[in-house]
């Protein structure tokens, strides 16, 4: 009880390419997910936390503990959010009307969200989530936070550590977060607003 596993990928090892390659994958997914489940499972083995689910340890736990599973957390919504790649990806339905709502345009949203990706100084993500009213809002977060920890409701996020991008576009992170969007699997990101 309250061992973490590491999560299976709900799509083919190379399904996101070009965009991610399966050798990013695996290292990403493989190497460096699995580090966060084992570290904070062997974190958790004498922890009053253990038992609670990843949520709770993220909104609880302090230092390491709260680094490896706000890190689970993180990529567990990262790459659950992913398809194969499609020409033109972009929401539809009530997700684009409230993305229209509160940004503008989708070109807005997208331009907005790439900044904030770009401009975050070291590492961390970039995120969509909605606040208790259903606004969207775009917010920065280092390192392994996540905007739960400020009542937010986390959408839709792109992973700005290096480790998630050198290996296919080395320095480029400008370049990696613009081709992410065709990728995007719109429909996951509703299913969330609706959780």
């Amino acid at each position: 009880m309250g061992k973490f596993e590491l999560m299976v990928l709900p799509y083919a090892i190379d399904a996101l390419e070009p965009v991610i390659s399966r050798q990013t994958l695996e290292f990403h997914h493989g190497k460096h997910l699995a580090g966060y489940v084992n570290n904070l499972n062997a974190l958790l083995e004498e922890s009053p936390l253990a038992g609670l689910s990843l949520e709770d340890i993220v909104l609880k736990a302090e230092g390491g503990m709260l680094n490896n599973a706000g890190q689970i957390l993180n990529h567990e919504l990262y790459f659950g959010q992913f398809c194969a790649p499609k020409v033109d990806n972009a929401p539809t339905g009530k997700l684009a009307e409230t993305i229209v709502r509160d940004f503008g345009s989708f070109e807005a949203f997208k331009e907005e969200f790439q900044k904030k990706g770009t401009t975050l100084f070291g590492s961390g993500w970039v995120w969509l989530s909605s606040d208790n009213d259903g606004k969207l809002i775009i917010s920065q977060e280092a390192n392994a936070a996540n905007p739960i920890q400020k009542g937010l409701k986390p959408l839709l996020t792109f992973d700005v550590w290096e480790h998630a991008y050198y290996l296919d576009y080395q320095n480029r992170r400008p370049d990696h977060l613009a081709a992410l969007w065709q990728i995007i699997d719109w429909t996951v990101i509703e299913g969330r607003i609706e959780n």
